[in-house]
């Protein structure tokens, strides 16, 4: 088999047939990523690959590839620095020189042929050639930003919003009519969740500005927080997403809450138990507000962010130097599903861990709150440094053994690359990899007519039907 040829990964003649003639061309739907919505809707060209593909020269970009390329030695002068395009470039080629096995160097060369129709393998050699063909199709009108998006056949695209958001760019989006492709907002409160940062307490004034409500109580803040639900519901949002790095479970009475919030919009520090306290109420009803108005919630665990103290003060967050964690999970998360369920306020869940060990704990818990709908709780893709081919594996496996995989919802890019896209691809050839490896072993019917159904499912309808 050659080199990424169109059978790449694709193991079984069964998987061939799964591949193409189901999942290739089916479109996608990328419910979590963090693109800007305002660069989606004003279209402009990047000006050349290195904005696209690396960074924009302020510390936004791609933080995968910059772990190796820090990996390979190389001066941060030529990864979030001010270096020249064309050294970074270079840079990057040289790493990808020793990334064989590393799903970035797959993802570099599925965009290349994906996007730029360039199949030579990047490296020292070819990296001017590259860099050149590259930056003059950037230049090109077919490759704006929005351009982009739709060579990858997309068809719903959900960005990652807060909820003191405007909205204004969706607004102007829908009003010109939109695209081939329609951009969706999903609300991500992570400043609620952390009122132990410094600027809580200016996010609660935002808060009261955008819904006209003064907030002094802890029911203040969420019926603020309802009132943006209603804002995203109007403007099509159907999900929400939490940074849950830490699963915690503390029950409180609403005097305890009132005082925590007291003393986080003072900037007090908080206990690690009041913290608790006040996460575990906060995710109680805004599980209630999700139920009611019918969306699915995310909750993105165990990630542990900016651990190099040097890395984040010269480079802030999201800059490539977080980790997973291996904290308990399985108790705070019954706890959490559990008091919810009381009240019947569970609403659809997708959970994703960032360490795979937690993947078995995960499915057996939410097993126990099934019902009502289907696929009421699901086990999200895999996830970040998981999205390797062993990872999407490990991951199929386990939401085929714990619950029914004809239900999952698919991959998400979770990415901040418009040349991301691509990635849906490498995760539909390896569920079709693994669908035919289980039919040649006789684990499975070989029935291509039933399996393709699956993978149209899960590649594609699954989450269109979902997200409404």
């Amino acid at each position: 088999m050659a080199f990424m040829d169109e059978d790449y990964l694709l193991t079984s003649d069964i998987a061939k047939e799964l591949f193409h003639n189901y999942a290739k061309h089916m479109p996608i739907v990328d419910y979590h990523c963090h693109l800007h919505p305002e660069e989606i809707y004003k279209d402009p060209n990047f000006k050349d690959i290195v904005e696209a593909w690396l960074t924009d020269g302020n510390n936004y970009g791609d933080h995968y590839k910059w772990r190796l390329m820090r990996a390979n030695g190389v001066p941060e002068e030529l990864i979030t620095g001010k270096g020249s395009s064309w050294d970074k470039f270079y840079a990057y080629a040289q790493t990808m020189e020793k990334a064989f096995g590393s799903p970035v160097f797959m993802w570099t060369h599925q965009e290349l042929r994906r996007y730029f129709g360039i199949e030579e393998v990047l490296n020292t050699q070819t990296a001017r050639s590259i860099y050149e063909r590259t930056n003059e199709a950037l230049a090109g009108k077919d490759f704006s930003r929005r351009a982009l998006l739709r060579r990858m056949n997309l068809d719903t695209i959900c960005t990652t919003d807060d909820p003191v958001d405007s909205l204004e760019y969706h607004e102007a989006f829908a009003h010109e009519g939109g695209d081939t492709f329609q951009m969706i907002p999903a609300m991500r409160p992570d400043k609620a969740l952390n009122p132990d940062k410094p600027d809580f307490g200016q996010w609660l004034e935002k808060l009261e500005a955008v819904t006209s409500m003064k907030i002094t109580s802890f029911d203040d803040m969420m019926a603020a927080i309802n009132n943006r639900v209603d804002f995203f519901h109007a403007h099509g949002a159907r999900l929400s997403d939490h940074a849950a790095d830490l699963m915690v479970f503390a029950s409180a009475t609403a005097s305890q809450l009132n005082a925590i919030l007291d003393k986080a919009r003072a900037g007090q520090t908080l206990t690690a138990e009041e913290l608790a306290q006040y996460r575990t109420a906060l995710f109680i009803e805004l599980m209630k507000i999700y139920k009611a108005h019918g969306w699915a919630m995310q909750l993105h665990i165990h990630a542990m962010r900016n651990i190099n103290d040097r890395g984040f003060e010269h480079h802030g967050p999201d800059t490539g130097f977080d980790a997973l964690n291996d904290r308990a999970i399985a108790e705070p998360l019954a706890a959490l599903l559990n008091e919810a369920a009381k009240t019947d306020s569970v609403p659809r869940m997708i959970i994703y861990s960032l360490n795979p060990n937690d993947y078995l704990p995960i499915m057996t818990v939410v097993g126990c709150f099934q019902g009502g709908m289907q696929q009421h709780m699901a086990l999200g893709n895999a996830w970040w440094f998981n999205d390797t081919r062993e990872g999407i594996r490990r991951q199929i496996q386990v939401m085929a053994e714990g619950s029914l995989l004809g239900n999952f919802v698919g991959m998400t890019t979770d990415s901040r690359s418009f040349l991301s896209f691509p990635r849906h691809e490498f995760f539909r050839r390896i569920l079709c990899e693994q669908l035919g490896e289980w039919a040649e072993r006789g684990e499975i019917p070989s029935d291509v007519a039933t399996l393709g159904k699956l993978v149209q499912d899960v590649s594609y309808n699954n989450a269109k039907a979902l997200f409404k």
